[in-house]
């Protein structure tokens, strides 16, 4: 899942304590002064991961966030940005979700649409839910199991249509290679491998085993869409909600308001609380606005960013600001991709220079320190399962070896290289540690210049078209990503099956196809036993880095500013260290 991921230009910055777990839920606390946690001890620095700050049931009032480019879609379908995971669900229900809590507590499968979580059979190829009585749309009509089968259809099995979110299904349902999709099947009958014997239950058959399957329809492409109502790409001007808000408007590239459900039941819903009168997303905001409005207690950073360079140092030396801060891990690494379909990159001793090459204490400098994340060398996270330490091109204090790195250019039959790095536009610190990189490689012969792209466009129109990167000769691409679910198939998947390439919207950037990982990756998702299963996610991650299709470069910790004036914040291991949105209201003033 593509998180936002902040980098910074300079920073001689302490590191903020690591943060703890805890047991306390959103969907559980009991009202309380709005200044207190719900252990009713005072708020601090990190104090939202270790449980809920500012817990109360009051309603009424705003909730405001605010975004520095575009979200890739509204569309609960057609998204795969972590933060429109989490915001999603207050519109749109999966058949399961996770239980609001502070850390690891985050990380809990719980139902959401469903009445249970899955049942299993055949091994773990076939998995049936029950949804819950009386769920219903915005408009009063009833929710069917039909309306979640039309969802899996149209998210996976159109992708030139919608093709920004994972193709899981489309990749692991049976016969899912013959199905064209709803828009071009004119039987109506839809795929066959899923059965919706009756209104309440849903039958997913698989063409092998997948012991995390709960785990994949927590993705919003399980939450309903009717299908008289869908139209597409454009369903997203008019998406019909599921859940406890729907929207009163929606303007492209400016902002989104959304007010309460009416047609929402709570006695359907254990998680949500439908606290504020109106939920307002402003789009295309000024980071540094953003900033100013989230230290005013006015708004939310909702890719989860954290605060800008020159924020940073101003909240980090506030003792007052400082003790409204988070600093939060999430399953993420910050990355930068290199892509073996652009020479000389298909030779595995020209990615090995660049492995050598980059002085990794330049890029996370560049980062904010060590405050924003430690030096990576594996591409698992430390707190991802299969994790296993290791640093197959270790240099010198992480600084790069640039004797190896002209080895290795000699070995692939090249003295210097010419090349393209892509960044999102609106992300200077992305900007800033790409800047680092091309001065590493710079002083071994390798020339990068500088592409910048929108957020908003950079997987479907940009870093994510394998045609387009090729033309441009963009060999190497600033990447950041947490892990769909916590486990290590819910991290690599998506970023190294070559079945998981797509022409547009593709996350695999490396447009890495090795047979050995994708044979792995399907053995370790129908393996039963934990144990094993993970030792299968290392093996794959070291065969990853003995191919050198990517560079580790931090895993990535974020640094939230807290705004006070909000009830609920709860950051969550589920959603990149973000805070909760599922139960966020406004504060007494």
């Amino acid at each position: 899942m593509e998180g936002k991921a902040p980098i910074m230009r300079r920073s001689a910055l302490a590191a903020i304590a690591a943060i703890g777990s805890a047991s306390l839920l959103v969907a559980g606390c009991s009202k309380a002064d709005d200044n207190k946690d719900n252990n009713g001890s005072s708020a601090g620095a990190n104090a939202a991961t270790k449980g809920v700050v500012n817990a109360s049931d009051k309603k009424g009032g705003t909730v405001t966030y605010e975004l520095s480019d575009v979200p890739d879609s509204f569309d609960p379908g057609n998204t795969y940005y972590a933060y429109m995971y989490n915001l999603s669900r207050l519109y749109a229900r999966p058949l399961m979700t996770f239980q609001p809590g502070a850390g690891e507590k985050g990380n809990t499968l719980v139902p959401d649409l469903a009445a249970s979580k899955g049942v299993p059979s055949d091994g773990g190829k076939t998995w049936t839910y029950k949804l819950r009585s009386g769920l219903k749309y915005e408009d009063g009509s009833p929710i069917t199991s039909k309306d979640v089968k039309y969802a899996v259809e149209r998210s996976n099995f159109a992708r030139d249509v919608l093709s920004l979110g994972p193709n899981y299904f489309q990749q692991f349902m049976a016969k899912g290679d013959k199905y064209k999709g709803p828009y071009k099947d004119k039987s109506g009958k839809g795929l066959s491998s899923i059965e919706t014997p009756d209104d309440t239950t849903i039958v997913f058959h698989l063409n092998q085993a997948f012991q995390e399957f709960d785990y994949l329809v927590a993705a919003p492409q399980t939450a309903p869409v009717p299908q008289s109502k869908d139209k597409g790409v454009d369903y997203v001007k008019h998406i019909v909600s599921s859940g406890s808000y729907k929207f009163q408007s929606y303007e492209d590239g400016k902002q989104a308001v959304l007010v309460r459900n009416e047609n929402w039941d709570a006695k359907t819903d254990p998680l949500r609380k439908q606290l504020p009168d109106k939920i307002v997303v402003k789009l295309k905001v000024n980071p540094e606005t953003i900033d100013q409005d989230v230290l005013a207690g006015d708004a939310i950073d909702l890719a989860g960013a954290g605060v800008q360079a020159s924020t940073q140092a101003k909240v980090l030396t506030d003792t007052a600001k400082k003790a409204n801060t988070d600093n939060t891990y999430g399953g993420r690494l910050v990355y930068m991709a290199i892509n073996t379909k652009v020479k000389p990159f298909d030779k595995p001793e020209c990615r090995k220079a660049v492995q050598y090459a980059i002085d990794k204490v330049s890029v996370q400098t560049a980062e904010g320190g060590p405050i924003r994340g430690d030096i990576a060398s594996t591409v698992l996270p430390p707190d991802i399962p299969g994790y296993e330490k290791s640093d197959v091109y270790a240099t010198s204090g992480n600084k790069g070896d640039a004797a190896k790195a002209k080895e290795q250019l000699k070995a692939c039959g090249k003295s210097s290289i010419t090349t393209t790095i892509s960044a999102r536009s609106d992300r200077q610190q992305e900007i800033d540690a790409a800047t680092a990189i091309i001065s590493s490689l710079k002083k071994v012969g390798i020339n990068a210049s500088l592409k910048q792209y929108p957020s908003g466009k950079y997987f479907t129109d940009y870093a994510g078209v394998p045609k387009f990167t090729e033309k441009q000769n963009i060999g190497l691409i600033m990447m950041q990503w947490g892990a769909d679910w916590p486990s290590g198939y819910g991290f690599l998947q998506q970023i190294l099956n070559g079945k998981a390439i797509s022409q547009s919207g593709n996350t695999n950037l490396s447009q890495y196809d090795s047979k050995d990982v994708n044979s792995l990756l399907g053995k370790a998702i129908g393996t039963q036993d934990d144990t094993e299963r993970n030792s299968l996610y290392t093996q794959i991650d070291k065969k990853t880095m003995d191919d050198a299709v990517l560079v580790p470069l931090t895993y990535f910790k974020v640094l939230l500013a807290r705004p006070q004036n909000y009830t609920n914040l709860v950051s969550t291991a589920a959603f990149s260290g973000q805070y909760d949105y599922l139960n966020i209201g406004v504060a007494s003033k």
